[in-house]
């Protein structure tokens, strides 16, 4: 995914987990933040920053930060809507692992939730929950990066998809360059790694999808499918 129309500024600070204060060309500029994350490692007084500029004149905040530069690492997207929007790209472009999609369709309603994507592979009925990693420590991406029982659910629901016969997938869209791998953040939140041990052993499979980022650009660059966390 490419995005149309962006501008680079200064981070400055976050007040809350929705706005942020950006320096773009001397002017300060209260931003949409898409991405409630604590992203704390990121977003440091002074990081170069990358936002797009929103279509609707209307909206209180002109500019959505989309990307920052970290240092050691290099561009990480923190748009909490891209990884689905890569993931819809990835899966159009026919991988190997999901090979002659016959049907495939977005948020699809299964359970007491929405599962990301539902497609068929000939017999193959397969669930796909999708969630974005920007969290690296030494080159290894780790998943949530703050407490999320909405997460923790979404697992609970893809174990109960998988006794009712479906093939299940959590992909971890890692929105950073150079991690290949994401394992779960027990230390923030271990409820969340506890709910991926037991999909694991339940059958739900993991899936790495790497990807190459640029200030304006994310795009899955291999996908490999995992085993355990």
């Amino acid at each position: 995914m490419k995005y149309n129309n962006t501008v680079n500024g200064k981070f400055i600070d976050r007040p809350n987990r929705f706005i942020a204060h950006v320096n773009v060309n001397g002017q300060i500029e209260t931003v949409h933040v898409k991405n409630t994350g604590r992203c704390k490692e990121l977003l440091l007084p002074g990081a170069d920053v990358t936002l797009a500029v929103s279509d609707n004149p209307a909206r209180k905040t002109k500019y959505d930060l989309i990307s920052v530069l970290k240092e050691n690492l290099g561009w990480v997207n923190i748009d909490s809507q891209a990884p689905n929007t890569v993931m819809r790209e990835w899966l159009d472009s026919a991988p190997e692992h999901f090979p002659n999609i016959t049907l495939l369709k977005p948020e699809y309603a299964h359970g007491s939730s929405r599962v990301d994507f539902y497609l068929e592979c000939g017999k193959r009925k397969i669930f796909i929950e999708v969630k974005g990693c920007t969290l690296e420590i030494d080159k290894v991406g780790y998943f949530p990066d703050a407490p999320t029982t909405r997460g923790v659910k979404h697992l609970h629901e893809l174990i109960k998809a998988v006794d009712d016969g479906y093939e299940c997938y959590i992909a971890f869209v890692i929105a950073m360059p150079d991690v290949m791998k994401v394992l779960p953040n027990r230390a923030t939140h271990p409820e969340f790694g506890e709910a991926l041990d037991e999909a694991v052993n339940a059958g739900v499979k993991i899936l790495y999808l790497p990807c190459d980022v640029e200030p304006d650009e994310l795009s899955v660059k291999q996908g490999i499918p995992g085993d355990e966390a």
